[in-house]
């Protein structure tokens, strides 16, 4: 009896099918009688919970019963922000809602197509992670210190503040320290999964770097419109929930000088994310071709308990990848951090919502979207040469407290390649007062949306506290493959 036979049976691909198998091969092996396999496979799908203490039948009733059901033919109903969306991101969105797993879903005001589930994409099921609605580069966050350097020191004295941040961090795909730096990050089990025990060496090597893509650290102005209070959150959190807040410290309303940075979990991350979603498109061959990179992993697998305390230790080891950058940086300079924000918007959480009238425990999952829950602080980005701002979730239900991670690209990297030249980009980067270290074409201002469009259609979403407006920017020199 094949894979067609048992579809053909109604039982489900994925583990249902390799459970199946398994109970043919110990019938047959223990003498059972192959002319009625077939009838004892009806009998089980048929009233699988009569069978589920049964030695031989047992675990194949138990997933039988836990069985994800097949695609929705309608997708769930979830609400979108912002007008003119990327059509493709938003056929993205509505394919992540056919998911039998789904249960709510929103979609964020800067979204473009990513892998699966789209940038700004924001999806919640029940009992299961899906590798690919994280993203690629697992707990790519944003981190911001306000400095007590001088604003002169931005126009007088860039060329230290330049030394400094290449003296601190490295850019580009496997950039690495020579001279390892050192991080409680490292006495972490990462014994976790297989994939994060393989490459913990590499990800010592590449412990405070910044990658490439999208990938920043820059220097600007931060003016704070009102008292700003936060903690500073350990490294990372656990992968339940969002990262805790440590010693408050507040920041009295004025002009400051601040870094500002945006990295992820390097190649470590990427290879959690290869590994693990790889696992789950084995688990559901027969998903269409549209769903196929969004299949998931059940928090009762084993696979996906390894995922979950993986992306966990991910979001522990991107958040000492900023915490060294800053901390090094402000050490190099003299300086002493005043304000100390961050947030993760690849990630998934254990939450409660209200599904269908019903609070329940689910996992949501953003994809370059930023939690905002009422009163949770977050850093949305624009571009190198437009103004980044701190918000306070207000907690909007129907967004599943979420809102954008950033401006949002406006073409692919290749066409941003193609249509502009450094000269008329340097132009406008002069006239914008900004100062660029480094970076690729596909990074300049002009392909990103306007963020302070992106900001007006999210006013329910969060409240802007203060402005960041960018004057010295360091990314990845041209022709680095993207790892955002």
């Amino acid at each position: 009896m094949n894979a067609k036979n048992l579809l053909r049976l109604g039982v489900p691909l994925g583990e249902a099918s390799r459970r199946a198998t398994d109970f043919i091969s110990k019938f047959i092996l223990g003498g059972g009688d192959k002319t009625r396999l077939e009838e004892e496979m009806k009998a089980i799908i048929g009233n699988p919970s009569a069978y589920t203490e049964d030695s031989l039948r047992g675990e194949l009733a138990k997933v039988l019963l836990n069985a994800p059901p097949p695609p929705r033919t309608e997708p769930i109903k979830y609400r979108q922000w912002g007008e003119g969306l990327e059509h493709e991101a938003v056929m993205q969105m509505e394919k992540a809602c056919l998911l039998p797993v789904a249960v709510a879903g929103a979609l964020m005001p800067d979204a473009h197509v990513g892998y699966g589930l789209p940038i700004g994409g924001v999806l919640a099921t029940e009992n299961t992670v899906i590798p690919y609605a994280v993203g690629v580069d697992i707990a790519c966050r944003m981190k911001m210190t306000v400095l007590d350097i001088p604003a002169r020191e931005l126009e007088r004295h860039q060329d230290r503040l330049t030394r400094a941040i290449e003296a601190e961090t490295r850019f580009g795909v496997g950039a690495n320290f020579k001279n390892r730096r050192q991080h409680e990050v490292l006495d972490a089990n990462w014994d976790a999964s297989p994939v994060t025990k393989q490459n913990k060496d590499r990800a010592w090597s590449q412990l405070g770097t910044s990658g490439s893509g999208n990938h920043f650290v820059e220097f600007g102005m931060f003016t704070a419109h009102g008292p700003i209070r936060s903690g500073v959150p350990p490294s990372g959190g656990a992968a339940s929930e969002p990262p805790k807040g440590g010693p408050p410290n507040e920041l009295s309303p004025g002009t400051y000088v601040a870094l500002l940075s945006h990295s992820g979990s390097r190649g470590t991350g990427a290879a959690v994310c290869d590994h693990y979603s790889k696992i789950a498109f084995s688990q559901f061959p027969g998903l269409p071709k549209e769903l196929k990179r969004l299949a998931w992993l059940s928090l009762d697998s084993q696979e996906g308990q390894e995922y979950w305390a993986a992306m966990g230790l991910m979001g522990q080891y991107a958040a000492a990848n900023h915490a060294l950058i800053h901390k090094h940086v402000a050490a190099n300079l003299g300086a002493e951090v005043l304000l100390d924000l961050e947030n993760h918007h690849n990630f998934a959480w254990k939450e409660r919502h209200l599904i269908n009238g019903v609070e329940k425990e689910v996992i949501v999952h953003r994809k370059g979207a930023t939690p905002a829950g009422l009163g949770v602080l977050g850093i949305i980005p624009g571009s190198m040469a437009s103004p980044g701002f701190v918000v306070s979730g207000k907690g909007n239900a129907e967004s599943l407290n979420s809102a954008s991670h950033g401006a949002g690209r406006v073409m692919s990297r290749k066409a941003a390649n193609e249509k502009f030249n450094w000269k008329d980009a340097n132009r406008f980067l002069r006239e914008q007062g900004v100062t660029l270290i480094s970076a690729g074409l596909d990074e300049v201002p002009m392909v990103y949306k306007n963020i302070h469009q992106v900001m007006a259609a999210q006013r329910d979403l969060v409240t802007i506290l203060g402005q960041f407006d960018p004057k010295l920017v360091k990314m990845a020199p041209a022709g680095e493959r993207p790892e955002d």
